[in-house]
């Protein structure tokens, strides 16, 4: 029976003839009338039974309890259907669902023996083991509603109430509150309730409107990080369905379902070995135990999710999913803490806290000159402007923006700090093979022996060394082939060297993989991985038992391993050092036309020679790995991505070094990088700039220190080498950023300052020890990342010049008012107004900036750098200082020059503060830029939020009178406030032509400290005089 009929009710009718065939010898016609009895017997009860339920009747049926049969689980004799059995229309699963449960839980071996083994749960599941379950949602669905779906339990996400009350916690909003209840108590026990209450209400409606514009904030930063939680946790599953290998979503799983695994995959649910060669699993996820744990048929056929992949290949039976796995109760007791600090978060909220203790040592000198009413008035105005809590919100905005943007341009961001550090990087180790290429890998060229087959044809070559290849390609593969039962087209799973070898093999070559697969048995596998570069397998021969060892891997590796070579006539040929040197020569004209090489080798051993014994006297088997007999090499081509060239040119030209790691020989790494602009034209092959794996191990630590600068392709490396190689660029002060797929490459993820993983290639071990997920394996959006980290960075530096520009006017203005006249020009309500427009809009304007050409132009920003530069630090100076004449000239003349009353005036330097920093907001858009309009019609919501912000300010100085203690203006007088603060655009113009060192401004004040510690001393401690 066919894998396809397999799923069909079993003819009974056909059954019957062949009762009758004389094809059947008498002992086959015996068994096929028996089970024709039993099966009809089962299915007349069945039929009672269900006309009994359907009546309705109340009495126990008689029939449930008789047991006049023998139940017999016939399975045909063929190995290749073990445990299929006849599947009906729908699924109804002989077995109990907590049992199964428990039994894998526990690693029950001996409730499993009695469940029938695996074999036997596979048939209670109605799974076919080669061809799984049905392909259909009906059966999936019906799957889920008896066994649970594939999803944890979760707490539920924090509501938009949870971060208003978390607001209310913040030192600042305390403060505030504070403020204005003393200002409430004091403003009714001096104007009376009816009008007292104006100044201490409006500061508690300006309190409110922060607090919640800020939970609002942090509840969008929540909802979003969820989403994207989400999104990485959908992990895709190989699975097997209807004969048909396919991914799904992790999610998407049920039981019964047949799950391929590889190394570095994560375990998806619970579940038991079905097949498989060699497989390791790492359970330290889930019991500490960091030593791998074997999984086999026999002995420990039970695998837990959660678990890795650590070595081999195998086919898992899923027994339970979601909360019934050991994983799930683990999961859903475990909050995710998604109160992470970025670094520039903390160096921001070092910033605050620095200037609100600040302000503290300047309410002591109202204490001295004020009564105590007007001391509070002042000392919260000083408050409100002195603590500049807008940073942390802007921080959260342009983070969450840029996540939320990344996403769209293919990079998945899973850890905050990953944003900014990104823009930080001066080195970017990438490897090839899918990043800086496509990864669609196709055989173009074939050798055999010294002689190259231009044209793949099976005839061409002897049918024993075809056999041969057939066995080393279709029988030493993690791929497969399958026929679709709907179309004729043949699909190939796998990685795609493995999918382009098998595709060149089966349509090249005409090997027919089921018919392989029933002449050969597997023995014994070797699995590839990144330090071995090579696998192996083992197989015997059923028609003459006869056992061949064959192994596939990078060419000079396996060619080194051999003595012999196959010609395509048959004959067998020593390998001398002329010859190999021949066949290395192919290798290296091959690699030099960027080819991957991949060569295959046989050996014929006897059993003997596949068994040892280890010091405990334990019988083990292990492949030949000398002696070998070549049999030929082929060359995939994988071309570069067409973005590849610019995005290198562009990092290049940013000050980011590029540094290629790769696993493929020397050759085919030259060849990669001369095409992807990594190496350049003039490279003389002397200058160090390629090195191998082995060599750079070999180094001694003071050579490596010395050289690691000039590397710029390392060749043959492992996972090791790359790990030495992010070390070594650490200590000599890199900020490093690293791309990884495999599972070996999550040490050094986890040793770089950024770990890119794949989305596509990637392992999930490899994704978890990242920071960030490239989603489409491609280098252009490694550039794009960090296009995007400068950004971010970028962005904060605009809203810092921005916002310090306003706190340090308003304390300047407010306490040399509060000093000299004992009143200040702003009230704690028009502060409190500007506070929220500028912190909040002004965040939204200038934190959500898209990168542009310009960030690439720059040297990358240091670790050590300062937040605040010296071109901020002019900018905001000449800006903050032209606000504070002009506020205090119309502070103490302006009465006298405009002939207003003091109620206009007062309205006059407020609205001029405020357009001041709705003009100063265009200048802060470009720090070093003199055209601060480039690009400008671009950003919708900037454009927006200025014109927002004017027309608040309208309303506020015009309708708001009593809430912010204004009166209305005239046109002639709005036209001289626009005039006043329009004038910070010309002096932002002049201010950048203004040359700046490169030194950081508090530098020299740290050496005038110094030089007045040192006169200090030599004063105070001067020795006397003996005279």
């Amino acid at each position: 029976m066919s894998g396809s009929d397999g799923y069909k009710l079993y003819d009974c009718s056909t059954l019957l003839l062949k009762v009758t065939s004389s094809s059947l010898t008498k002992a086959q016609r015996r068994w096929r009338i028996a089970y024709a009895t039993i099966y009809s017997f089962r299915v007349m009860v069945s039929l009672a039974k269900e006309i009994i339920s359907k009546r309705g009747s109340q009495q126990p049926s008689v029939i449930s309890h008789l047991h006049p049969y023998v139940s017999l689980d016939i399975e045909p004799s063929s190995s290749k259907h073990w445990g299929e059995n006849f599947l009906p229309s729908s699924f109804a699963p002989k077995i109990d669902k907590n049992k199964l449960v428990e039994t894998v839980k526990e690693k029950d071996l001996v409730s499993l023996d009695q469940l029938g083994g695996v074999e036997g749960v596979a048939a209670a599941l109605r799974t076919n083991p080669e061809n799984g379950i049905r392909d259909d949602d009906q059966e999936v669905i019906k799957r889920q509603e008896m066994f649970g779906r594939n999803t944890y339990h979760k707490p539920p996400p924090k509501g938009l109430l949870y971060f208003v009350l978390d607001a209310f916690k913040d030192t600042t909003i305390l403060i505030l509150l504070a403020c204005a209840a003393l200002s409430l108590g004091f403003g009714i026990k001096e104007h009376g309730a009816e009008e007292g209450w104006y100044e201490g209400g409006s500061i508690f409606v300006a309190v409110f409107l922060v607090v919640v514009v800020s939970a609002l904030s942090n509840f969008r930063q929540e909802t979003q990080f969820d989403k994207l939680s989400k999104i990485s946790n959908n992990i895709k599953v190989e699975v097997v369905r209807g004969g048909r290998r396919q991914q799904i979503s992790i999610f998407d799983l049920v039981v019964g379902d047949v799950v391929f695994l590889k190394i570095g995959d994560q375990i998806p649910a619970d579940g038991l070995f079905l097949d498989g060669y060699s497989l390791q699993v790492d359970e330290s996820s889930m019991t500490g135990e960091s030593d791998h744990v074997e999984v086999d048929a026999t002995r420990n056929p039970v695998l837990f999710s959660g678990s890795k992949v650590a070595d081999g290949y195998a086919q898992m039976l899923v027994a339970s999913v979601g909360m019934d796995t050991a994983w799930g109760e683990m999961m859903s007791s475990i909050t995710s803490d998604k109160n992470e600090r970025t670094p520039l978060q903390a160096r921001l909220d070092k910033l605050t806290s620095s200037i609100g203790k600040y302000d503290g040592s300047k309410t002591d000198v109202d204490d001295i000159l004020n009564a105590v009413v007007r001391i509070v008035a002042a000392a919260v105005t000083i408050v409100v402007v002195a603590i500049p809590e807008g940073l942390p919100l802007a921080v959260t905005l342009t983070l969450a923006y840029s996540m939320k943007r990344m996403m769209a341009d293919q990079a998945m961001v899973r850890k905050l700090s990953a944003c900014e550090t990104m823009g930080s990087a001066t080195i970017i180790c990438t490897d090839k093979t899918g990043t800086l290429t496509l990864n669609q890998m196709k055989v173009t060229q074939f050798w055999l022996g010294q002689e190259s087959i231009e044209e793949v044809l099976a005839n061409r070559i002897e049918p024993s060394v075809l056999e041969l290849f057939y066995q080393g390609v279709g029988l030493n593969t993690t791929g497969s082939v399958c026929k679709p039962i709907s179309g004729s087209i043949l699909e190939f799973s796998g990685s795609p060297t493995e999918k382009a070898i098998l595709s060149w093999a089966v349509l090249g070559l005409g090997m027919d993989m089921e018919n392989l697969k029933q002449k050969y048995s597997i023995l014994h596998v070797e699995t590839f991985n990144s330090e071995k570069k090579r696998s192996g397998v083992s197989v015997r021969r059923k028609a003459d038992q006869t056992i061949h060892v064959h192994w596939k891997g990078a060419a000079e590796m396996i060619v080194a391993m051999c003595s012999q070579y196959y010609e395509s006539n048959g004959i067998i040929k020593s390998m001398n050092e002329e010859g190999k040197s021949k066949i290395e020569t192919i290798i290296q004209s091959m690699a030099a036309s960027s080819l991957r090489c991949i060569a295959f080798a046989h050996k014929q051993v006897s059993r003997e020679e596949m068994e040892y014994d280890d010091d405990s006297g334990k019988t083990h088997q292990r492949l030949k790995e000398d002696g070998l007999t070549l049999l030929g090499i082929v060359g995939l081509k994988d071309p570069c991505r067409p973005g590849a060239k610019n995005a290198v040119e562009a990092c290049q030209s940013a000050g980011v070094g590029i540094k290629m790691i790769t696993g493929d020989n020397i050759f085919t790494a030259k060849a990669i990088a001369t095409e992807c602009g990594i190496l350049g034209s003039d490279y003389d092959g002397e200058s160090g700039e390629v090195v191998e794996g082995i060599e750079f191990r070999n180094y001694t630590p003071d050579e490596r220190m010395e050289k690691i600068d000039k590397i710029r392709v390392m060749a043959r490396s492992s996972p090791f080498d790359k790990l030495l190689m992010v070390q070594c660029l650490k200590q000599k002060g890199h900020v490093v950023a690293v791309t990884g797929d495999g599972t070996n490459d999550a040490p050094a993820l986890k040793e770089a300052n950024i770990g890119l993983s794949m989305g596509i290639q990637g392992t999930e071990v490899a994704k978890e020890s990242s920071d960030i997920v490239i989603l489409d394996d491609n280098f252009s959006s490694v550039a794009t990342v960090v296009r995007w980290g400068r950004c971010v960075y970028n962005n904060i530096q605009k809203f810092i010049q921005f916002q310090l520009t306003v706190n340090v006017a308003a304390l300047v203005i407010n306490f040399i008012a509060a000093v000299s006249a004992g009143e200040v020009p702003l009230t704690a309500v028009q502060l409190l107004w500007v506070n929220l427009i500028m912190d909040t809009l002004g965040a939204l304007a200038l934190a959500t900036d898209r990168p542009t050409k310009e960030l690439m132009q720059k040297p990358p920003v240091g670790r050590t750098e300062p937040l605040i530069t010296n071109i901020m630090w002019r900018n905001l100076l000449a800006q903050a200082l032209y606000q504070i004449v002009i506020l205090l000239i119309l502070q103490f003349q302006g009465e006298s020059i405009f002939n207003v009353s003091e109620e206009v005036n007062d309205t006059l330097i407020f609205n001029t503060f405020v357009l001041c920093q709705v003009f100063n907001e265009f200048n802060a858009r470009k720090l070093e830029k003199q055209n601060v309009f480039k690009g400008i019609l671009k950003n919708r919501l900037f454009l927006g939020i200025v014109g927002i912000t004017i027309i608040l300010q309208v309303v506020m100085v015009e309708f708001l009178k009593k809430f912010a203690d204004t009166e209305k203006l005239n046109l002639w007088q709005w036209g001289v406030c626009i005039l006043l603060a329009a004038f910070s655009w010309p002096i932002a113009w002049f201010v950048k032509l203004v040359p700046v060192s490169d030194k950081p401004f508090f530098s020299y004040l740290k050496r005038s400290k110094i030089i007045f510690t040192i006169l200090k001393r030599a004063i105070y401690h001067r020795k006397p005089d003996r005279t």
